[in-house]
């Protein structure tokens, strides 16, 4: 069938669509003015009857060819639960209006069907039917609730359309992260062996000269940064599926950052790392995750601020029960518009994609484990006078207390 066009019967309201457009259809394809009036009078008795029992009623008005004969066809589809009686003598008027009358009923839904055979004479051909067709699409509203009807029509099938892309991305964005998971697993069993063999090869002592020591130095410092993004790579997989466990124990927060920062001092030799702790408190944490969020802001703090510099970690407590840890660099600092997406997955700052290697993934990470240990993250800065990222945790009171 080659449609015409399509009403929703809702309300009397679309009798008078119904009845102008049926006519104006019967009109563009040449028909006789009394032919017209006979189609536009059926199709509006049946939309009647089918409006007085629902408001779900679809008219669909086109052409259907048989061989090299067209046909003028109205298709009314309703609820197949409705049930026509002799009170409704629109059903039963519109059938001598027509020559071609058939009731089919389905499972979900019934449909009517009138048909009326179109003279060769009216020399209807493809381009005549695509001409009329476009021109039913485009025509102007009847009037002023045609014209609100037209624009639901655009908008639902604008909404539909973004749904069909949501979809298709979500789609899209699945793939992706099993294709990073499957990949990462893959990838981390070779670097892994490699590591080994290379701390292997350190510990044989007098089998290799030291610039060979040297080398293998060098190797062993590039499978753990790429250990670390395949890591990294995981945990997003991990974010992306809902799949990221934690194992929260109570953890004495003091004694923790202060472990943290010993240890990250020791890595971080060319930076001086500092801290301030707060009153004794209790945090219910997942020590390796929250070992994770540290690494990556200090990490950071150093990786964009110059050699020799300071790295203050400072601990507060706040007067509703969180307790506030800030980590402050001397660095490059960032715009208003880079602290707007720092913690997207993926996001780096194009002044510094040259300059500093990374995937964007740390600080997306990190967000989201503060915000499943119940905090949320944030950070202040100015461009040429460092940053200082912010993260808060609910305080759990000690056994003691």
């Amino acid at each position: 069938m080659i449609k015409f066009l399509t009403i929703t019967l809702e309300n009397e309201m679309d009798l008078v669509l119904a009845h102008r457009r049926s006519m104006k259809v019967a009109e563009k394809l040449g028909l006789t003015v009394a032919t017209q009036t006979t189609f536009a009078t059926a199709v509006s008795e049946i939309a009647r009857t089918v409006i007085e029992h629902t408001d779900d009623g679809v008219l669909t008005i086109g052409l259907l060819q048989n061989e090299q004969r067209y046909s003028l066809v109205a298709l009314v589809t309703y609820d197949s639960a409705i049930r026509f009686t002799n009170a409704d003598k629109g059903f039963y008027y519109a059938q001598k209006l027509v020559p071609e009358f058939l009731l089919s009923e389905g499972a979900g839904s019934n449909t009517i069907e009138m048909k009326i055979g179109l003279p060769r004479s009216l020399k209807l051909d493809p381009p005549k039917i695509t001409a009329l067709k476009k021109f039913l699409e485009e025509g102007v509203p009847i009037n002023a609730y045609d014209e609100i009807k037209q624009r639901n029509v655009s908008l639902n099938r604008l909404a539909e359309e973004q749904e069909e892309e949501l979809r298709r991305s979500k789609i899209i964005d699945e793939q992706k992260t099993e294709f990073i998971s499957i990949a990462s697993h893959e990838i981390k069993t070779p670097i892994t062996v490699i590591k080994a063999y290379t701390q292997l090869g350190k510990k044989l002592e007098g089998e290799c000269s030291d610039k060979v020591k040297d080398i293998l130095n060098k190797v062993d410092i590039q499978t753990t940064k790429l250990l670390s993004l395949v890591q990294q790579l995981l945990d997003v997989s991990k974010i992306e599926n809902g799949s990221l466990l934690y194992n929260k124990e109570l953890v004495e927060f003091n004694s923790f950052i202060t472990d943290m920062v010993a240890i990250l001092q020791h890595i971080l030799p060319q930076h001086t790392v500092t801290a301030i702790l707060c009153q004794d408190i209790t945090v219910y944490i997942d020590r390796l995750r929250m070992e994770q969020v540290f690494s990556n802001l200090i990490g950071n703090a150093a990786k964009y601020s110059k050699k020799g510099t300071a790295i203050r970690v400072t601990c507060s407590t706040t007067h509703d029960g969180q307790v506030l840890v800030a980590v402050g660099d001397e660095g490059i600092g960032m715009s208003a518009k880079s602290m707007e997406s720092i913690f997207n997955k993926f996001y780096r700052d194009r002044d510094i994609i040259r300059t500093h290697s990374g995937l964007g993934m740390g600080l997306y990470i990190s967000s989201k484990i503060i915000a499943d240990h119940g905090g949320r993250i944030w950070v202040e800065s100015n461009e040429g006078q460092g940053s200082t990222f912010f993260f808060s945790q609910p305080v759990v009171k000690s056994v003691a207390e």
